[in-house]
C-alpha cells in the first residue's frame, strides 16, 4: 500500500475531501519537516482539501539564524501563517510548482524566489511498521490525546526523528491535531534558494520547534489530516507574519 508515494499522492488530488469535525480541517500530504546541516531547514505542504478556502501548496524556510519565512499559492491567511504566523519573519503569495519525476521523486520549485528542492523518499523497516500500526488504529484513536502522545514517543524513538508533536498549540494560539497516517523517510534531498544551495540534510540542534510542532530531525513525507481550533478572535492571534503586511 505505501510502496509507491508518487502513485498514492496522484489519486489524492484526484479525491481528496475535508476529514468529518466542526473546526478547521485540512486533508493531503507533505514533507513534515527536513533540516539541513548547514542549519536550514524546510517543511512543505499540499493541502488539496481546506476549510478555510481553497486548496494549497505551502514552503516553509528557517534560516540558519533562525528565521522562518512561510511561502504560499494562496493568501497568507488561507495558509499555513493562519496558525504560524507569529512566529514568522515574513509571508508570501507566489507560485508553487510540484512535479513527480519518478513515484518516489518529488521536486518542487519557485521560479519567482527562485527556489528548487529534490526529494527522494523510500520505505524502511521503521516506516514500514508505522504505517502497520497506523492502519490498525480506528479513527476515533487518532483523535484521543493518550494515543497521540504514545505514538509520538514511539515514532520519535522509532525514526530516529527526536522529539514528535502530534498535538499541543501553534504559535498563533489553537490547538492542533496532525494525523500522519502512510509516511516515507526522506532518504536524499537537495536544494538550493537564490543560488545558495543548503548542502546534505541532518539534524539541527537545538531541534527546530513551532510552537508545540516539532520538525523532525530527519526527513519525512506523510499522507494525512490536520485539525486546528476554529479560529477566535479573543483567543488567537491573526497574525500571518511579523512583517507590517502580516500585522493584526
Amino acid at each position: 500500500m505505501a510502496a509507491e508515494p508518487g502513485e498514492l499522492i496522484e489519486r489524492l488530488e484526484a479525491t481528496a475531501s475535508l476529514p468529518p469535525g466542526s473546526g478547521e480541517r485540512f486533508s493531503g500530504y507533505g514533507v513534515m519537516g527536513l533540516p539541513f546541516r548547514s542549519a536550514h531547514v524546510l517543511a512543505m505542504r499540499r493541502f488539496p482539501a481546506s476549510s478555510v478556502g481553497p486548496g494549497y501548496t505551502s514552503v516553509w524556510h528557517r534560516t540558519p539564524d533562525g528565521e522562518w519565512v512561510f511561502y504560499a499559492n494562496v493568501s497568507p491567511r488561507q495558509a499555513c501563517t493562519r496558525f504560524f504566523g507569529a512566529m514568522a519573519s515574513d509571508a508570501m503569495e507566489t507560485e508553487i510548482r510540484l512535479a513527480w519525476s519518478t513515484p518516489f521523486c518529488l521536486h518542487v520549485t519557485m521560479p519567482a524566489v527562485p527556489f528548487g528542492w529534490s526529494i527522494t523518499a523510500g520505505a524502511t523497516a521503521a516506516t514500514r511498521f508505522m504505517n502497520a500500526a497506523g492502519r490498525l488504529l480506528p479513527d476515533v484513536a487518532w483523535h484521543r490525546s493518550a494515543v497521540l502522545a504514545a505514538m509520538g514517543k514511539v515514532a520519535g524513538a522509532l525514526l530516529g526523528v527526536g522529539r514528535v508533536g502530534l498535538q499541543g498549540r501553534v504559535p498563533n494560539g489553537q490547538r492542533f491535531i496532525a494525523n500522519p497516517r502512510v509516511m516515507w523517510a526522506i532518504v536524499d534531498s537537495r536544494a538550493q534558494l537564490a543560488g545558495e544551495e543548503f548542502g546534505p540534510p541532518g539534524p539541527v540542534h537545538p531541534q527546530a520547534h513551532l510552537g508545540d510542532f516539532w520538525i523532525p530531525q530527519r526527513g519525512v513525507l506523510a499522507i494525512g489530516q490536520a485539525y486546528f481550533d476554529p479560529f477566535d478572535p479573543e483567543r488567537h492571534s491573526s497574525k500571518t507574519s511579523r512583517s507590517p503586511a502580516g500585522a493584526e
